[in-house]
């Protein structure tokens, strides 16, 4: 552990960061509102706390190993966490607690979607801005965008990218340069945003609305700057542009980075992880359609298609944005869409939940013990396409999901304690740790009634699904502080 380089690297990060609170500012201006001076004076105290903690340590070299890439990304994500918080906390007229300030920031940077705000069309651009600002740097993970810029700050970014890039496998790099690995990624991800504003824009949003949504559906984040979501448009239009970004979010960026780089269609095609998030969609899809239209909750076929497919996809991929609510439907289209979170978005995709790979994974293993039950000498290879399986994958996706029901247990059981009934606790531990933002119960419309205690719970389950848990428990093993 090389604590020196630790706190270089947070001091330049947390620099780096107070740059994005400068845009909010200058928004504010432009609308003549009175928002602009809690951004401004959050920008200079992330500034010079970052500037004190780099100043010290400035000259000191060493190798960025494992370990402190791992206590990097935790700590800068808390960090980030708290320091997002402050221009809620500055703007007097929201008049929000310290508890509900974080929580709402820790839910933009996590990209969860869940709101203790009340009130989002009269709340001033520069916040509505900045929350969906929070997301769309939270989308890709703001730690990726430090290792594209790392030559600039003089460390190697490998450990770094491990620690955060999600799914099962995290050592394959698409160029032979981690940096360029992380501007490539990039790259995508800002000509899908791009894409996706002007979409909305000519669907009929205004422009700081399509700019804003852009941030949250590519980042498959649900954060939105009215109270109905997507629903205040009340246009098939928008919705059909959300569907199509939200999906592609949920995609693997590597997979998109291959295609567009061959101009070739083939290799989303043949895709093993893409088919199997593709397919769960497809079977959510069509069960929510007919299910809404023959019971009648939906009489008419076109709207069924179209309430039943949005949020088919909006839950599925754990983008959170609504057209209705959907927890008032009958109670087996907001299970069945809250179990669909489970699964959520591809591995480096943007999207929440276990990940299409590891329940595709979990599935074959099963498969493969059933005909060991049948044919016990038989030698059989997990495949994902064509590819063999090596078993130190399968050992840790079992882990994952291990650590992963672990956890929910024991965060639904203690919100339980905290004297939320089933429904609630199951759905807003759900919401969290799959990073989906809205549940059911006391929460399907926003968590402002949460409790405190229940606030800070709900922000460490958000943290555990953003950094795919392990990142995040790794920290509380003994064995890692030891020399």
């Amino acid at each position: 552990m090389n604590p020196a380089i630790i706190l270089r690297l947070i001091g330049q990060l947390l620099m780096l960061f107070s740059i994005t609170l400068l845009p909010p500012v200058l928004i504010d201006i432009f609308y003549g509102e009175d928002a602009g001076q809690a951004f401004f004076y959050s920008y200079l105290l992330l500034l010079c706390t970052g500037f004190i903690l780099w100043l010290p340590v400035r000259n000191k070299k060493a190798e960025l190993r494992l370990r402190d890439g791992f206590v990097v990304v935790v700590s800068f994500w808390t960090v980030l966490g708290l320091a997002g918080s402050l221009p809620f906390l500055l703007y007097e007229p929201l008049t929000i607690s310290v508890s509900d300030a974080v929580f709402e920031s820790v839910s933009g940077l996590t990209t969860t979607g869940a709101t203790i705000f009340v009130g989002l069309d009269d709340l001033p651009h520069s916040i509505l801005f900045y929350r969906q600002e929070l997301q769309w740097l939270g989308g890709m993970g703001i730690i990726v965008l430090a290792v594209a810029v790392m030559p600039m700050l003089g460390i190697g970014g490998m450990q770094l990218y491990r620690a955060e890039a999600p799914g099962p496998v995290k050592d394959s790099k698409l160029t032979p340069r981690i940096a360029e690995t992380a501007k490539a990624l990039w790259y995508i991800y800002l000509g899908l945003t791009i894409a996706c504003a002007l979409s909305y824009w000519f669907a009929g949003m205004n422009f700081f609305d399509a700019v804003c949504h852009s941030f949250s559906t590519v980042a498959i984040g649900g954060f939105s700057t009215h109270d109905a979501s997507i629903g205040y448009f009340d246009s098939a239009a928008i919705e059909a542009v959300a569907i199509v970004f939200m999906f592609l979010g949920g995609i693997n960026f590597a997979l998109h980075f291959t295609g567009m780089r061959a101009l070739n269609i083939m290799h989303y095609l043949k895709d093993a992880e893409l088919k199997m998030y593709s397919s769960v969609l497809f079977v959510v899809s069509v069960s929510c359609i007919t299910y809404l239209y023959l019971h009648h909750d939906v009489p008419e076929l076109v709207d069924a298609v179209r309430t039943g497919l949005f949020h088919a996809v909006s839950i599925g991929t754990t983008a959170g944005f609504t057209t209705t609510d959907f927890s008032a439907y009958p109670t087996f289209v907001p299970v069945m869409l809250l179990f669909a979170s489970f699964i959520g978005g591809c591995a480096g995709s943007t999207g929440g939940g276990m990940k299409a790979i590891r329940v595709l994974l979990l599935i074959k293993q099963g498969q493969r013990e059933l005909m060991r039950l049948i044919h016990p000498s038989a030698q059989v290879v997990v495949k994902v396409g064509r590819q063999p399986v090596n078993n130190a994958v399968i050992d840790a996706v079992w882990g994952f999901f291990a650590a992963y029901v672990a956890c929910f247990a024991i965060m639904m059981l203690l919100l339980m304690l905290d004297g939320y009934d089933q429904v609630t606790a199951f759905s807003a531990v759900a919401a969290t740790i799959n990073n989906l933002g809205p549940g059911l119960g006391e929460v399907s419309a926003n968590y402002a009634g949460i409790d405190n205690f229940s606030k800070w719970l709900l922000c460490f389950s958000m943290l555990l699904g953003r950094l795919e848990i392990f990142t995040l428990l790794v920290m509380f093993m003994p064995a890692f502080w030891r020399k």
